[in-house]
């Protein structure tokens, strides 16, 4: 019988540039690399096939595309994609959604998290029972800042369970007619 092992995703913590030295591109006296390569001019297509190549055999090509995308380096080859391909990534990056990036940072990585990822976090602190100190030391805010969170998803979840159409009462004097506006009058 085979096993399956499933590791968690290799998300790059806030700060974390260690990859680096991992990176195909990272000269070395025995792997010298021009940088100039990742830093073609449009029409230069060989220098652009040539980055591409080593990008397409690197073993931390998602953190280098992650950090481009984080830091905002809309520069050369980064991560196996031009600066045009990364265009509308970077539009996008304010998007995204990633349910590994949450479960890392309930599980106490240092993981960049978009908005939406911030809101999926407490909500899933909140279903697991995570304390509210727990909650502001995993998302680098304060306790009262994570106790009105917690406050937001209570009154959320509260006014979730709540009918949303609220049925018309009617009148036993009217016999089951609804009562319009023009039914009350004016005040005296």
């Amino acid at each position: 019988m085979t096993t399956t092992t499933i590791t968690p995703a290799p998300h790059r913590l806030l700060g974390d540039h260690t990859w680096q030295g991992e990176a195909v591109c990272h000269n070395t006296e025995y792997n010298p690399v021009d940088p100039e390569i990742f830093f073609p001019e449009p029409d230069e297509t060989d220098k652009i096939t040539a980055a591409k190549s080593l990008c397409g055999q690197c073993p931390v090509r998602r953190a280098c595309l992650d950090a481009a995308l984080e830091g905002g380096d809309t520069d050369g080859i980064r991560g196996g994609l031009t600066e045009e391909e990364r265009g509308p990534l970077h539009k996008k990056l304010a998007h995204r959604f990633d349910y590994s990036r949450v479960n890392a940072t309930i599980a106490g990585r240092d993981v960049h998290l978009t908005t939406a990822e911030r809101r999926a976090v407490v909500h899933a602190a909140y279903r697991h029972g995570v304390t509210e100190q727990r909650l502001a030391w995993l998302l680098k805010i304060t306790e009262e800042h994570a106790q009105k969170l917690y406050r937001e998803i209570r009154r959320a979840l509260r006014n979730r369970d709540l009918p949303q159409n609220a049925e018309t009462i009617t009148s036993p004097a009217t016999d089951g007619e609804h009562l319009g506006r023009d039914d009350f009058g004016t005040a005296a």
